[in-house]
């Protein structure tokens, strides 16, 4: 849940992202997941619509080795979602989210059911296992296809930190999502140490 940022990488999402999740997740699944869910987000930061962002981080996947167990769960995700809304026992049916794998099948399903920000991320976090995670993650996918508008008001008006999270925010975009390189004059903001 914690990659989301490396969509911002310009060459190679799926690589930072892996070898980010390396650090504490040493098996292929856990940080295959983790390279998978930061190039879906990259792509639907592009404008790519989120069916067409997996189907293409898909091939990346496949290149890996040791790819089956990852690319098993997200099949089961889009499978899924093709039956409809999401309910708390299809969710569930993708796994517990304790594992980095079920945790994106689950993340994909209720991005790809959902209404809206809202309704996706209440059937993320309306589960029984690891929904933290998975509501995280379901929530920076639909942040990343309709934008920061689409949070409600009402949430982000109780949000702690929110004028330092939002800061965050437009200073990685600033930083690496525009196509212009600025210099980092905020380095006081961000120390190098």
């Amino acid at each position: 849940m914690r990659v989301a940022p490396a969509a911002f990488a310009d060459e190679a999402p799926f690589r930072l992202g892996c070898e980010s999740a390396a650090i504490t997740h040493g098996h292929p699944s856990g940080y295959l997941a983790a390279g998978f869910f930061a190039a879906v987000v990259r792509r639907c930061l592009k404008g790519h619509r989120l069916q067409t962002a997996i189907v293409r981080t898909c091939t990346e996947l496949k290149a890996q080795s040791r790819h089956r167990e990852c690319l098993a769960a997200v099949e089961r995700a889009l499978d899924l979602a093709v039956d409809g809304a999401a309910t708390p026992e299809r969710v569930e049916a993708l796994g517990g989210g304790w594992v980095a794998e079920e945790a994106l099948a689950i993340a994909l399903y209720c991005a790809l059911t959902a209404r809206d920000f809202r309704d996706g991320v209440l059937q993320a976090v309306n589960h029984s296992g690891d929904s933290d995670s998975t509501g995280a993650m379901t929530g920076n996918l639909l942040g990343a296809m309709l934008g920061s508008d689409a949070i409600p008001a009402a949430w982000l008006e109780q949000l702690e930190l929110r004028d330092v999270i939002e800061q965050v925010g437009l200073d990685l975009f600033r930083h690496f999502g525009s196509q212009s390189r600025p210099a980092l004059d905020d380095v006081k903001r961000y120390p190098p140490w």
